[in-house]
């Protein structure tokens, strides 16, 4: 599965903003989905993930409550919902197709990752 993340851009604390991850190929709704961030000078952190039903969801302590992931199988398409951005959830965005069907924290179980996008948010 091919992907490639969209949305990104530069926005103040406290605002909103909606990332948009397209997938192509056959098998999009046999992976789980996942999106991760890199910010400067630190490791790719998990942010939320979901089983391939879009029914369970996962978060990271960090942006639980505050960020959303959603999919529809029919466009294959993931969708990372934020608000109330902060500036340390500046960082490039990436979403990534898991190996299963199962969501997954850990990125070494995702297997296929898209272009990321960059959020800044500003203080």
């Amino acid at each position: 599965v091919q992907l490639q993340a969209s949305g990104g851009g530069l926005v103040q604390a406290g605002d909103s903003l909606r990332l948009s991850c397209a997938a192509s190929g056959p098998t999009f709704r046999s992976h789980a989905m996942g999106w991760f961030r890199q910010a400067p000078g630190k490791e790719r952190e998990f942010v939320a993930a979901t089983d391939w039903s879009g029914h369970l969801t996962y978060y990271s302590d960090s942006v639980k409550g505050r960020f959303s992931i959603s999919r529809d199988n029919a466009k294959k398409l993931v969708i990372l919902q934020m608000t109330n951005l902060k500036p340390e959830d500046t960082a490039v965005y990436s979403c990534a197709a898991g190996q299963g069907i199962l969501a997954d924290t850990d990125s070494r179980q995702y297997h296929s990752w898209g272009q990321g996008t960059l959020v800044t948010v500003s203080s």
